[in-house]
């Protein structure tokens, strides 16, 4: 009698053994079957957006955004979109964009991102330059990836909307660009053909000299596009950011002149303006004998073509082309 107890027992057990066995490969089997949705929804965070018919593939939720460039900061700041880093000149934030860029940290100087900063901050995106030599760019996406933000003026819409999709700002992007055009045509039925057959001309002093950009860079698109005046032949002939020699130009003899002077840009000659605004041939050329010269009309260190830049100098040129 007592054997055939002790067999039950036993039997007993090893059933009670084997089930427990099963329940935890059935466990197990769930556990596996509950981590698969896992690996898909990984997938799905995800997504490709198109700038500039080249497509990039990003996080699905972009939350933090570092801008690598003047051009980008330029956009968050006209969107009010606060990036974790940005590049900063003399250790600090660009002065016009400071407060609206404020908090962002400090990711190294213009043109030369710091790496090591930017893979603490673990940026979603990376917004740079298409001025960007090849080596930085690769660089950079190895941090996150990498929109090379175009230089080019007459890609300000497209600029501003990839800011604008990336942070769920598309309709005040809209707005802004929409308020721009109005803006723009309004004053060019203003100036209307008063200044048809008068040079306007943007320059920019940089290393002491004087430097002339292509039509559709810098604030030229604002002038020779949106408002229509008429592109001098000097200005047609320049294929990218050119030195000009004073003598040359003293020939073009713009009525109207834009110039640019950024002390940074100009700290081996920091006394090059005062030169050149007492050397008799600049006095000859018929914008400074007519007081048609505006230094610094807008801020110096503008990219010139962004949304932010074409607004700021959209009104400077009102104030300044209708007296």
């Amino acid at each position: 009698m007592k054997m055939k107890k002790k067999l039950f027992l036993v039997g007993m057990a090893t059933v009670f053994s084997i089930g427990l066995g099963a329940c935890n490969n059935a466990e197990t089997t769930a556990n596996k079957a509950s981590e698969k949705p896992k690996v898909s929804e990984t997938k799905q965070e995800k997504k490709t957006i198109t700038y500039l018919n080249e497509k990039y593939t990003i996080p699905s939720n972009v939350n933090k955004i570092a801008t690598a460039s003047l051009e980008s900061m330029e956009d968050a700041a006209i969107l009010g979109v606060k990036p974790v880093g940005a590049i900063t000149i003399g250790g600090k934030l660009p002065e016009y964009i400071a407060e609206e860029l404020q908090g962002a940290e400090s990711i190294g100087e213009k043109m030369q991102p710091n790496y090591e900063t930017l893979l603490k901050l673990k940026p979603d995106v990376i917004l740079g330059t298409s001025k960007f030599q090849p080596d930085v760019a690769e660089k950079l996406n190895k941090v996150a990836p990498m929109f090379p933000v175009s230089h080019i003026s007459t890609n300000w819409e497209a600029n501003l909307r990839l800011m604008a999709e990336l942070t769920g700002k598309e309709e005040k992007a809209e707005k802004i660009i929409t308020q721009y055009k109005e803006d723009a045509a309004e004053l060019k039925e203003q100036i209307g053909t008063d200044l048809k057959d008068k040079k306007v001309v943007v320059a920019r002093m940089r290393g002491g000299n004087i430097y002339l950009y292509q039509q559709d860079v810098y604030f030229n698109p604002v002038m020779y596009n949106d408002l229509g005046l008429t592109v001098p032949e000097e200005i047609k002939a320049v294929k990218a950011q050119e030195m000009i020699s004073l003598e040359k130009f003293a020939e073009i003899n713009p009525d109207y002149i834009f110039l640019q002077f950024e002390e940074s840009e100009n700290a081996q000659k920091p006394k090059a303006l005062e030169d050149l605004e007492s050397n008799s041939i600049w006095k000859s050329i018929e914008a400074v004998k007519n007081d048609k010269v505006f230094i610094n009309a807008v801020d110096p260190l503008a990219q010139g073509g962004t949304t932010w830049s074409k607004t700021t100098f959209l009104k400077a040129a009102k104030e300044h082309l209708t007296k």
